[in-house]
């Protein structure tokens, strides 16, 4: 499994030069774009760190992850999931409030599935998850 970062100032030759890419999984935030690569599912997520308030953290969370967070561990739980549920093959199909998030698994592996935080410039955060 690989992962591009790409980065330029204009969104839309931005998106044209991931598509150029290939790849089975694209992420955009202007100025960044990430692209996976791999041999099975994957899913690829980045998210500009934004303030957040509780009503946005109870959209997304199970109750169990119902913790005090700050914005950026909010924003990198969203994107766990994201990424998470574009590797499950329908990113707009699914309720994160039901869906545990892939920073919780243990060594970043469940089952035959594997995540990993991505290393993002500050002020982002992404994930990736395959099988």
């Amino acid at each position: 499994m690989n992962v591009l970062l790409i980065e330029g100032p204009d969104p839309a030759a931005l998106r044209a030069r991931a598509r150029t890419l290939g790849g089975q999984s694209r992420s955009y935030c202007a100025p960044y774009a990430v692209v996976a690569f791999h041999d099975g599912p994957v899913g690829v997520d980045i998210e500009r760190v934004v303030d957040c308030d509780d009503r946005f953290a109870a959209s997304i969370t199970t109750p169990s992850e119902r913790v005090p967070r700050d914005a950026a561990e909010i924003i990198s739980l969203w994107s766990s999931k994201e990424a998470l549920a574009k590797a499950l093959g329908d990113a707009v199909a699914y309720d994160p409030r039901r869906l545990e998030s892939p920073a919780a698994w243990r060594n970043g592996v469940n089952g035959a599935w594997h995540a990993q935080a991505l290393t993002l410039p500050d002020g982002f955060r992404g994930w990736v998850c395959w099988r």
